[in-house]
């Protein structure tokens, strides 16, 4: 569960949660998940993420760790873990690295369908959604509305555009790639919650 902060009123208001999922939980979602708590740092809104074939416990890839490593955040306590159904069903917003994934996600978890996307396809979305349309109670919750707006406004993107490719078995210089493309769509998600927010 994300952590709490305090509210203007003197309780405790719950971080919005985003759900970053892969298959493994070792390169891309956790990628996702450290470059997006670097951007969300102004926001009140938590990156966790999980793999839907991950096994609990296991360390971050290797090339991922560095390229997290560089943005000064400390993952020495990270660990992989499985998806699980409480998982998406805790998340205000499921971002899969693939189509493939985000359908094991709502199969898992069937009340995630309307906040369940690939990230490529909330970022698409978030660029076409307008910010009037951003409505909600919390700032991820107003998001994911506008984006749903927007979609239905939208052509289907061609194919495997809104997959996020694996760098597993590639270099160094292939998970730098990889973390660019992850940071460009988290900015446009950031844009538009901070928006709502």
């Amino acid at each position: 569960m994300p952590p709490g902060v305090a509210a203007p009123t003197g309780g405790v208001r719950m971080l919005d949660g985003v759900l970053f999922v892969c298959q493994a939980n070792m390169c891309r979602s956790p990628m996702a998940e450290f470059i997006a708590r670097r951007l969300f740092a102004d926001l009140p809104v938590a990156a966790t993420s999980a793999g839907t074939e991950a096994v609990d416990g296991a360390v971050m890839h290797p090339y991922a760790v560095e390229v997290v490593a560089a943005t000064d955040a400390d993952v020495t306590t990270f660990r992989t873990r499985r998806l699980r159904p409480e998982h998406l069903t805790a998340a205000d917003l499921v971002l899969t690295a693939t189509r493939r994934q985000r359908s094991t996600c709502t199969a898992l978890a069937p009340s995630a369908l309307g906040r369940t996307f690939t990230l490529h396809q909330f970022a698409r979305l978030a660029g076409a959604a307008a910010p009037a349309e951003a409505k909600g109670d919390t700032p991820v919750r107003a998001a994911v509305a506008a984006v749903v707006r927007a979609r239905g406004r939208m052509q289907p993107a061609a194919p495997g555009a809104d997959d996020l490719w694996d760098p597993i078995g590639g270099s160094p210089a292939d998970f730098r790639r990889c973390a660019e493309e992850i940071e460009r769509s988290i900015r446009s998600v950031c844009a538009l919650i901070a928006t709502a927010g």
